[in-house]
């Protein structure tokens, strides 16, 4: 099988795993190609997610560099044995940029979410009026056979909701985006409603940071907090104008964890958030 040409966020990071693995253990990209009587490249290429590995394959790795955390061990074989075409965002593939595809696989296998929003809001608690207000926004305009499925593949994503035992979400929002009257006012206001509406969810916590806070000022800092199902599968994606960013580096966790948090303590509780944006939607 060729090496794939655009391996996902997760394929990616399961090769990324195995090359910290190997660099934990001292052991070179030829040493573990002997393991399996291949080639170096063939190692290059599964760190990188541009090849496939078995679970067994995985299991004889951990073996091989010493690795004793089976939690991490059963994450990565869990990951090793998906498919394409396995999940709904899979639809979409060839339709929207694969980035859209790998946030929604994020939100799907993480352990729970943090969102820190500035001025929008997390794409799980967007209107699918207000969704297709900021699609139809971007410059230059978008085709709107192409707004249609961003929309449709957006208001997907709160699937996460809908589970059993639903995914448990922090939203950290500030006023400016309460304020933004995107869409208009009634989309606005509709928007507004549906924010209280998901905040009485048990599984959403929703704070706002007002514009009275004089701790927390930058409102460029936008992040999503995934938590793994083992914390060395923890991923921060940052979102911007041209495309995402996903980070897993330690120093990258631990930074994005202290802006969260320094959110968190300079937001308003949720029942006092929740009677804050009463309050602005009753001014549209």
């Amino acid at each position: 099988m060729p090496p794939r040409d655009n391996p996902t966020a997760r394929q990616a990071r399961l090769g990324g795993e195995l090359r910290k693995l190997r660099l934990r253990a001292g052991k070179t990209a030829r040493e573990a190609a002997g393991l399996f009587s291949t080639d170096q490249a063939r190692i290059s290429n599964i760190e990188s997610g541009r090849l496939g590995i078995s679970e067994e394959r995985i299991r004889k790795l951990a073996v091989f560099y010493d690795c004793t955390d089976s939690a991490l061990i059963e994450a990565l074989c869990t990951i090793t044995n998906e498919h394409r075409g396995q999940y709904w965002w899979d639809e979409y593939r060839g339709v929207l940029p694969p980035g859209f595809l790998d946030v929604a696989e994020l939100e799907h296998h993480a352990k729970y979410l943090r969102y820190l929003q500035p001025v929008t809001f997390p794409g799980v608690l967007q209107t699918e009026d207000y969704a297709r207000a900021l699609f139809d926004s971007v410059r230059p305009k978008l085709p709107a056979n192409e707004v249609r499925a961003r929309v449709e593949q957006r208001m997907r994503r709160r699937g996460i909701f809908d589970r059993a035992n639903p995914k448990e979400v922090e939203a950290i929002i500030h006023e400016a985006a309460l304020r933004m009257r995107i869409g208009g006012r009634k989309v606005a206001r509709e928007q507004l409603e549906y924010l209280i509406e998901a905040s009485e969810r048990p599984e959403v916590m929703l704070r706002i940071i007002p514009f009275t806070n004089e701790d927390f000022i930058d409102l460029t800092q936008t992040a999503l907090y995934a938590g793994g199902v083992v914390p060395q599968l923890d991923t921060v994606y940052i979102d911007n104008p041209s495309s995402g960013v996903f980070l897993d580096a330690a120093a990258e966790l631990e930074k994005k964890r202290t802006l969260l948090d320094f959110a968190e303590q300079a937001s308003l509780e949720p029942a006092e958030s929740r009677s804050f944006i009463h309050h602005i939607a009753r001014e549209l």
